[in-house]
């Protein structure tokens, strides 16, 4: 093929698609132009790529067939309002639909580490085989309490944001398997357990929960709600109900996405007041309630917000429009 003729040719034609998709308004005529002619180029594409691939030439075939597309069909952006939508609507609608999985994943870590912790003092031989007493010492008099300012702080909350963020990815990454994520909140059981229960048994209760409380309770709860979404992730999978797994999983999947990436501003509260209040010389009243006030400041938004979006139609799921059609289900 004479590539010099074909553009020769069809250059007026290639001119004139592109003045249509740069043109601010389209009348009828001219959106049924568009169309015809994003038809017609999209053919001499093919017709290059197949017999003269010249590089040049298929950029600029293929850009200008990108505009015509995106001026015929439309294009989204995200904006101002899709992030207030998310935070007023999306997050908290997730949240709040899910409320009893998260709860009851909440009750059952909180009462297993009090079990373990209450079996390990009963049981103080076991100290010994975890830890060698110059180990213990260590822990008990410096380490716990250097940890919290150990680093500076806007270092140390950017590093424990990234940690908590990560464990919680986790948990719902892992979700649709089941077991790792009973791991992974079993492990997070465990770490609080032993340290705490080694703390209380050499008499330094207080400082343990003076420095874990600040920003324990929004943390553990944000760990909570991962772990509880992984777990329905799993279940979805198990039992979905009228209908297809594919489906199911599909839903709950992106359900879970948007609570990733909320928890994700909520751990960013909890690392900031890791870093900035747990190691303050804040007496430990002051310290310990501004976690309380956090936590509550969580959960009515949650129980407000969320029940306020749930009653206008929201699920935790994208629109209808950025999830795509779907097949019709009974029930």
């Amino acid at each position: 093929m004479d590539l010099d003729a074909f553009v020769a040719a069809h250059q007026g034609e290639w001119q004139r698609l592109d003045a249509l998709a740069r043109q601010r308004r389209l009348s009828g005529a001219e959106a049924d132009e568009i169309l015809d002619r994003y038809q017609r180029v999209a053919t001499h594409l093919s017709v290059v790529r197949s017999a003269a691939p010249d590089p040049s030439l298929v950029t600029y075939l293929s850009s200008l067939l990108a505009r015509a597309r995106a001026r015929s069909a439309g294009t989204r952006s995200v904006a101002w309002r899709d992030l207030a939508v998310f935070f007023t609507d999306t997050f908290p609608a997730a949240l709040y639909r899910t409320r009893r999985w998260w709860i009851a994943t909440a009750l059952v870590n909180v009462a297993v580490a009090f079990v373990i912790g209450w079996w390990l003092l009963a049981h103080p031989a076991v100290e010994s085989s975890l830890l060698s007493p110059a180990e213990v010492d260590q822990l008990v008099r410096v380490d716990f309490a250097h940890y919290y300012s150990e680093y500076a702080a806007s270092h140390f909350a950017a590093k424990v944001w990234t940690n908590n963020a990560w464990v919680s990815a986790l948990c719902i990454a892992f979700g649709v398997l089941g077991l790792p994520v009973i791991y992974l909140l079993l492990q997070n059981v465990l770490n609080v357990a032993i340290i705490g229960s080694i703390m209380v048994h050499h008499h330094r209760a207080s400082v343990f929960f003076g420095l874990i409380l600040p920003h324990g309770i929004l943390e553990l709860t944000a760990v909570f709600i991962a772990g509880a979404t992984g777990l329905r992730l799993f279940w979805s999978w198990v039992e979905p109900g009228p209908r297809t797994r594919t489906q199911a999983v599909a839903r709950e999947g992106r359900s879970a996405i948007a609570v990733a990436l909320g928890l994700a501003a909520v751990l960013a509260v909890s690392g900031v007041i890791e870093a900035f209040v747990t190691p303050s010389p804040l007496p430990t009243w002051a310290r310990v309630g501004i976690g309380v006030l956090a936590e509550a400041a969580f959960l009515t938004y949650v129980f407000t917000a969320g029940r306020w979006a749930v009653r206008r139609g929201a699920t935790g799921d994208v629109s209808a429009e950025d999830a795509g059609a779907q097949a019709p289900v009974v029930g």
